[in-house]
């Protein structure tokens, strides 16, 4: 559906987007058939309920009917009806539950929905179109946990320090409304509804806002392969949004595919996403395993979404990131111009498991898939994006996994040496800076931060954080869902051999405790030897923003790698304005590279200018186009 605009007072249509930019102050407002919306004439409430038999809207405790417009659909104008009401909605006479399209649940997902007026924020960056996705440099970071405080309004006053040090995009963990005031995100049961927990929508607003002004992206992570175990009602009045024909690893799968609710549902999905993109103003979504959203569709959702929104927003830089274990290239495709023709990268998993095994000699679940030949994997990895690209994966019980990715772009991946996921999996949190040499560690940021790639930094990586970062859950009073999250977090590490004989170790995620100690200090950065990591974080950043980023801008032409001695990774990425190389000594053994002309941009060594490489040492160069 093509992009309109209407001024603001005036109606617009289900999946339009409305602003003013041209006609007073600026204010978006994004028009959907889910949930409720301000108008004229009152408040319109549209709930979609194919399998209610009854449902009443109830509005600051007065009770009005909600006619059944026709396929499962009911819908109402209550004149009168302001912005900040309270409303729900009661099925069967009994449940009254939350709007599932809500904008807001100040008191958690089971309490009543407010009613959001966004055209009410007035906001600033209306010449804001975006930043080239080559210039990403990506601060993942969970609000909860980013600062003391916890919050949108916190965070925003630590945006200047983030872009002195070089970042260019924030990337915040689902926000979608769950269960509590603690989690990580994942088990949000309300898409449209950014969590209570952190403030309120035009506090978030006002975090966009300013980052923008400020010159960062800001992007969200979704989760549309699964909702949270705690305040779901949608099995009470719409049982077709789920399928038994599809089996997640949360149970029964979303319906993307079924002929008697599949649109509907496809489309309260894609609307999320574009409500997040419009009526927020975020630069572009990571969604989360979408290896587990099952659809056997003439045309996979996913493809649909990113489809969708390549066509509403074509004056902008939109950034669509996909989590995909498949590895499939499929979705990161170019046009002849080198645009991303769906999604513009995949985080790369790969990637970051050969730097892990490499630096900490770990060969445990995945990654012994990797610990075979670590280098090899690398040098593919640097050179083509992903180790496995068809070839069997020990790991699925040697079922083949990825397709062919050498011909895509080095910013067709997202790269990283640590994540929410990477950390947090882990039974005790330890970051990568505990459990790894600083020298080894210091190579591969270096590798992580001048290769072409799309570079992620985990919060507090920066300066390598001591905090740990703990999977945590407040699913209080629901004791029975506290106490299934405690034993099963503990039964997953049984099989580890430092928990065998004792889990008690292993923090309890529903205690309040292992969420504070969670939060970074950013206190700490200024202290020893925290203060020299982080010196040369912000120094690798200028770097790149100087010299890398303007070949990657120029247009990939190919790269290779090889191997030219034991533990020697010898990468060069062509690219239309030059090459970059990079030389990494991660074996045992001194190596004296072979020149090839070009100049050296940053060195491990105490010689700029030497290719002689002791082991754990590096080298970067830049040289004519070949």
């Amino acid at each position: 559906m093509a992009r309109r605009a209407f001024p603001i007072g005036l109606e617009a249509q289900p999946g339009e987007f409305t602003d003013n930019k041209d006609s007073g102050p600026m204010r978006r407002s994004h028009a959907m058939a889910y949930g409720s919306e301000v108008t004229d004439e009152g408040a319109r409430f549209a709930l979609w309920a194919p399998s209610a038999a009854d449902v009443v809207l109830t509005v600051d405790g007065s009770d009005h009917p909600l006619p059944d417009v026709g396929e499962g659909w009911r819908r109402t104008v209550v004149p009168g009806v302001r912005p900040g009401a309270r409303y729900g909605f009661r099925i069967g006479g009994d449940l009254v539950v939350p709007d599932p399209a809500s904008r807001f649940q100040p008191d958690d997902v089971s309490g009543l929905s407010e009613l959001i007026d966004p055209a009410a924020h007035v906001w600033s960056d209306g010449d804001w179109t975006g930043r080239p996705w080559e210039e990403a440099v990506i601060y993942e970071l969970h609000v909860g946990t980013a600062t003391p405080e916890g919050t949108y309004a916190a965070l925003e006053a630590k945006l200047d320090d983030l872009v002195d040090l070089g970042i260019t995009a924030i990337e915040l963990l689902p926000l979608a409304d769950f269960k509590g005031t603690r989690n990580w995100g994942y088990d949000g049961v309300l898409p449209y509804a950014p969590d209570a927990a952190y403030g309120r929508p035009e506090d978030l607003k006002r975090l966009i806002d300013t980052a923008h002004g400020k010159g960062l992206m800001v992007l969200i992570d979704c989760v549309y392969n699964h909702f949270g175990p705690a305040g779901n009602y949608l099995h009470a009045y719409a049982k077709s949004f789920f399928t038994e024909r599809h089996q997640t690893p949360w149970g029964a799968g979303i319906n993307f595919d079924g002929r008697e609710s599949g649109r509907v549902v496809r489309d309260y999905f894609i609307e999320n996403a574009l409500y997040w993109l419009e009526e927020y103003h975020f630069d572009g979504i990571r969604f989360d395993a979408v290896h587990a959203i099952l659809d056997d569709s003439e045309k996979h959702f996913i493809g649909e979404l990113a489809e969708t929104i390549r066509a509403r927003l074509p004056g902008r830089h939109i950034h669509l990131i996909l989590e995909n274990e498949a590895n499939q290239a499929r979705w990161l495709e170019r046009d002849s111009e080198g645009r991303p023709i769906q999604h513009s990268a995949q985080w790369a998993d790969d990637l970051h498991h050969c730097w892990h095994v490499l630096l900490t000699g770990e060969d445990a679940g995945y990654y012994e898939s990797f610990a075979d030949k670590p280098v090899e994997h690398l040098a593919r990895c640097l050179a083509e994006g992903f180790a496995y690209q068809g070839e069997p994966f020990k790991t699925l019980d040697n079922h083949p996994r990825g397709e062919p990715s050498g011909h895509l772009p080095p910013s067709a991946f997202v790269t990283f040496l640590q994540n929410h996921d990477q950390v947090g999996n882990r039974a005790l949190g330890e970051r990568l800076s505990q459990l790894a040499d600083p020298e080894k560690l210091a190579l591969a940021r270096a590798g992580l931060l001048l290769a072409p790639q799309i570079p992620m930094l985990w919060m507090g990586e920066e300066w390598s954080a001591s905090a740990p970062f703990l999977f945590f859950v407040d699913f209080a009073p629901d004791e029975e869902l506290n106490k299934a999250v405690r034993e099963g977090r503990r039964r997953e590490f049984k099989s580890f051999a430092a928990f065998a004989d004792d889990t008690s170790v292993i923090p309890d995620p529903t205690e309040e405790k292992t969420f504070l100690d969670s939060k970074i200090d950013w206190e700490e950065a200024e202290r020893e030897p925290h203060r020299h990591v982080w010196a040369d974080t912000r120094n690798l950043l200028q770097i790149r923003h100087q010299t890398v980023v303007p070949l990657t801008k120029s247009g990939f032409r190919g790269a290779e790698a090889t191997i030219p001695a034991p533990g020697i990774v010898d990468c060069t990425w062509r690219f239309e304005a030059g090459t970059l190389r990079f030389v990494a000594n991660v074996g045992t053994d001194t190596y004296d590279a072979q020149s090839k002309g070009g100049q050296v941009i940053w060195s491990s060594t105490s010689s700029r200018q030497s290719l002689h490489l002791p082991p754990w040492t590096g080298v970067f160069l830049v040289g004519a186009p070949a």
